[in-house]
């Protein structure tokens, strides 16, 4: 049955990831994987996430299955957490949700939901976008287009050029959003581009679709899902993709939320019980475990602060990092402009150096970054930094 079957490469993020290890420079810095790593270089466990999880340990009392759609408590605080309490949608009973193992397994439900409602489907997401956001909704059987979001050349949000194209988009296709944090370039939408756009799908009539991994990572926890809220005022229908991931520290534990805004509750119904069906026939039901850490944390007052705490701290780590990245580079006599870094929220940005660059940084240095020279701030700290900042330097 197999021995047709032809190699395929491997991940590129993947394979960066082996030969850093494999590397023995005790100067190497990994800059490629999208993990948050203190000023040691590690991913500890937050001590919110510990205490939930002590507490769960010791008054869980089944590992019984929590059926497709996860567990209600953690759907109901996700959703308020990410639409806000008293949400105009959530009042009308016009959401649904489903836990997902984490945000890829929610991009994918909602693929397999958007194919059922209009097979092949177009959605269109932003260049640049995360390399699994194709796989995702592609192999679901939708039909993939992309807009302008970033320009290179300028390393700036090239916002005209999207608008433009998005000028085309009608009724019957998807646009995929980034979130507070969420493009890999760095670059934020502001708070009048994102009235923009939500007039756009309102006169329009494309549907919203907003992924978002990063809340609390940008300025705040309101403040990040401002561009999230307004276009759920703005239409009737929108669809979500939110990971636990970053902002709760739960990457293995695979913690995500597909949600849907529909146009009224018998269309939430009926939607709803699609999306299911679709969960039921690809991965049956999501574990439990993370979740559970999430809702405790989300429902205990004292749980929820010590969380926001930490999240404060990685988010002001990162923010000090990227002005600190900006003034060592100038230090060092990098050529050209880094400003743009400083200005640019959550954990990635293009440093806008060339593959060659990028592999010369690599084999003279040790430092690993994907070839599009998309770098993971967080892998930086007070020891490499002015290390770095020279190789870079000497790079240019």
């Amino acid at each position: 049955m197999f021995e047709h079957l032809s190699s395929l490469p491997p991940d590129p993020i993947l394979g960066l990831l082996a030969s850093y290890r494999a590397d023995e420079n005790p100067s190497k810095i990994d800059l490629g994987v999208g993990v948050y790593k203190d000023e040691a270089g590690h991913t500890a466990v937050l001590q919110a996430v510990k205490e939930a999880e002590t507490r769960l340990l010791q008054s869980e009392e089944t590992k019984a299955y929590i059926g497709p759609a996860g567990t209600p408590g953690f759907n109901s605080v996700m959703q308020e957490l990410i639409l806000g309490a008293g949400h105009s949608a959530m009042i009308g009973g016009r959401v649904r949700s489903a836990q997902t193992p984490g945000g890829c397994g929610a991009l994918r439900a909602l693929a397999e939901l958007i194919n059922r409602a209009k097979a092949g489907a177009t959605v269109w997401v932003s260049d640049p976008t995360w390399a699994n956001h194709v796989p995702l909704l592609g192999n679901a059987g939708l039909n993939i287009k992309s807009y302008p979001y970033y320009d290179r050349a300028t390393s700036s949000l090239q916002f005209d050029k999207m608008v433009e194209t998005l000028k085309n988009v009608g009724e019957g296709d998807v646009v995929l959003f980034h979130a507070c944090c969420h493009n890999p370039c760095g670059a934020d939408l502001s708070r009048e581009q994102w009235k923009v756009l939500a007039e756009m799908a309102q006169k329009q009539g494309f549907t919203p679709f907003i992924d978002m991994a990063y809340q609390g990572f940008g300025e705040s926890l309101e403040d990040d899902a401002y561009g999230l809220r307004l276009m759920a005022e703005s239409v009737p229908e929108m669809l979500v993709a939110a990971s636990c991931s970053k902002n709760f520290g739960l990457y293995r534990e695979r913690v995500g939320l597909a949600m849907v805004i529909y146009a009224n509750g018998e269309s939430a119904d009926k939607g709803h019980s699609q999306m299911l069906s679709a969960i039921r026939g690809n991965y049956s039901m999501p574990p439990s475990h993370g979740a559970a850490i999430v809702e405790s944390i989300l429902t205990d007052a004292g749980l929820k602060a010590n969380w926001e705490a930490e999240l404060t701290e990685m988010r002001e780590r990162i923010n000090g990092l990227r002005a600190g990245l900006v003034e060592g580079l100038a230090a060092a006599g990098a050529a050209g402009d880094f400003g743009f870094i400083r200005q640019q929220k959550g954990m990635f940005s293009f440093l806008g150096i060339s593959p060659e660059q990028v592999q010369q940084l690599q084999k003279d240095y040790s430092i690993y970054m994907v070839d599009s020279s998309r770098i993971s701030i967080a892998g930086l700290s007070s020891n490499n930094m002015e290390y770095f900042c020279k190789a870079v330097a000497s790079v240019l």
